[in-house]
């Protein structure tokens, strides 16, 4: 597992990063920090350069030009797993999970614990499952009950603790809130808030302001695949943000 660097300390710092498709510019001349034990929100609405640039940080895509630095370091990922080697896991939309497996074997599915002679060390991660859970604040009724049967915000919950349980120092959530009501969008953003309070640098996609706000260290606004700024939040009003994402600059 990757060792939390100290809390405020950059770890993701993006210079000029954009992405290329032939002759379309998907994304062009972000900068952006991303420190340990905040909150970065990129904001904008579809189409915006959000997945591109997500997928730049989680080694979906290399990037086209401009520089990529991990603590200090230039890097140019090729691969997920480059990206997971440096601390870096992503929570897709789909959470990358078996509906019909219980909590449990999804918390450690692909690092799975054997014993002598092969056997899944059940018990142990059974425990574990739960130790974990209610570290990050989520008590379950049963984590031998399959996924599927957990609320949308239940299964973002387990998929970001899982994330921190495997050591990640940058995690990125994709839209984790766009399909909750309230209530379980509340609990989503609890869990940001506690993964946020042990270290971990949260890389948050929305388009939606208000989650943004409640959260936030700092804001990036993409637009058509141009970064508007990064703005701290002692720089920029929720109102300012707002506006920004609709079009409007900041002042």
């Amino acid at each position: 597992m990757n060792s939390q660097p100290a809390r405020n300390a950059v770890i993701i710092e993006t210079r000029g990063v954009g992405k290329r498709f032939a002759s379309t510019t998907a994304l062009a001349g972000v900068d952006m920090r991303v420190r340990a034990g905040e909150v970065t929100c990129v904001l904008g609405d579809n189409g915006a350069g959000k997945s591109t640039l997500i997928k730049i940080l989680a080694g979906v895509h290399p990037h086209s030009f401009g520089e990529l630095l991990i603590d200090g370091a230039a890097h140019q990922f090729t691969s997920p797993r480059q990206a997971l080697l440096a601390g870096i896991a992503t929570v897709y939309q789909d959470l990358a999970m078996v509906p019909l497996m219980p909590v449990w074997r999804n918390f450690f599915l692909g690092g799975e614990l054997v014993g002598p002679f092969g056997l899944l060390k059940t018990r142990t991660m059974k425990h574990q499952t739960r130790v974990e859970l209610q570290k990050m604040g989520i008590v379950l009724r049963d984590v031998d009950q399959p996924v599927g049967t957990l609320s949308g915000g239940e299964r973002q919950s387990v998929a970001i603790a899982r994330a921190v349980y495997r050591g990640a120092r940058v995690l990125i959530l994709d839209e984790p809130t766009a399909a909750l009501g309230v209530k379980q969008s509340a609990l989503v953003l609890a869990n940001i808030a506690e993964a946020k309070a042990r270290g971990v640098g949260v890389i948050l996609i929305t388009h939606n302001p208000q989650h943004a706000w409640q959260v936030g260290d700092s804001f990036l606004v993409l637009n058509r695949g141009a970064n508007l700024g990064q703005y701290r939040r002692e720089d920029i009003t929720q109102d300012e943000l707002t506006e920004l994402m609709a079009g409007t600059p900041a002042v």
